[in-house]
């Protein structure tokens, strides 16, 4: 069972909202209007609600960030609400990839 007090890393078509409940996405930003912005990670797209509007004023367009937060489900399937945004522009995305690589070798 997904622990609820966790939060875990997820590609965008990954996401099953039957079985994730908090999770972490890390993608460009691709279009924010007032509370919402749309996050696409090479995988897919997905619209993030923010409660407070300063955090989508803090970010731009194409600016590379991770999404800490709540599946949300809708009418059209389901969305995040953002707890967090974390703002990963100086990240080295290649050293990135391979710690990711090193670690799913070893089932981490």
């Amino acid at each position: 069972m997904v622990s609820q007090n966790h939060y875990y890393n997820r590609k965008i078509e990954e996401i099953n909202p039957e079985n994730d409940f908090k999770v972490k996405v890390m993608g460009f930003l691709v279009d924010k209007k007032d509370e919402t912005m749309i996050i696409d990670d090479g995988s897919g797209k997905i619209q993030v609600f923010v409660d407070l509007p300063n955090i989508t004023e803090s970010v731009n367009l194409n600016q590379l960030v991770k999404v800490f937060g709540t599946i949300m489900p809708t009418d059209e399937g389901f969305e995040i609400k953002a707890g967090i945004v974390q703002d990963l522009s100086d990240l080295n995305v290649k050293l990135y990839k391979k710690v990711n690589k090193l670690y799913e070798k070893m089932g981490v």
